[in-house]
């Protein structure tokens, strides 16, 4: 496993879980995401793709002791996420998972919190945000690529983005929900990826 970061393991809801949004600031700290390619599929920048991260939820107004997790994987892996959570057969190319729950309560054993004598009480709002876990599939990915987002590099900035956001609370589910989504993703490409108009090869994206 190759990885730009410590890794944690992935803790992912029920899908019927809806949440009207997630907290964006966390307590006194820094952003931290946490990055692991398990894929031998592919050549990922896992650098760049961690920078990539961080600008968009610093766009987004994620500021704080906030956590999120982003892991490449195989077929096999996301084919059985997508079947256990989402009820769909076969693989896709990304799956988003909120959380919005603070590290603590996450923490097995004697570190978790405690009401004992010994340990005073706890301000949650301190303690780092788990905003959640967006896990692509390279090689799905590269195989779309050409008839998707143009090239490789940009499929793999567009699921990554596309992932953020619905960590962040976007989704697709209404026309005018899409229309949205897909307009942010655009600005975020724009100044994060390209750093320049969207190119007309990454149109087809939003034509299909």
């Amino acid at each position: 496993m190759k990885a730009n970061s410590a890794t944690r393991l992935i803790i992912v809801p029920e899908p019927h879980i809806k949440r009207t949004g997630p907290r964006k600031v966390g307590g006194e700290g820094e952003i931290e995401i946490f990055c692991a390619d398990e894929q031998s599929d592919c050549s990922i920048d896992v650098s760049k793709c961690r920078q990539l991260v961080e600008e968009i939820l610093r766009t987004q107004g994620v500021r704080g002791s906030v956590e999120l997790t982003l892991m490449f994987v195989p077929e096999s892996t996301i084919a059985g996420l997508n079947e256990q959570y989402m009820n769909k057969a076969g693989s896709t190319d990304v799956l988003a998972f909120p959380l919005d729950v603070v590290e603590a309560m996450h923490s097995p054993g004697p570190s978790a919190i405690s009401r004992g004598p010994e340990r005073p009480s706890l301000d949650l709002g301190d303690l780092p945000i788990l905003l959640g876990d967006v896990i692509v599939c390279p090689a799905v990915a590269n195989r779309q690529a050409q008839q998707h987002a143009g090239n490789f590099e940009d499929e793999i900035a567009l699921l990554i983005c596309h992932g953020v956001l619905h960590v962040l609370g976007f989704d697709h589910d209404t026309e005018e929900k899409a229309n949205i989504m897909q307009r942010r993703e655009r600005e975020l490409l724009e100044l994060h990826h390209w750093q320049a108009t969207m190119p007309e090869s990454f149109r087809k994206v939003y034509e299909l």
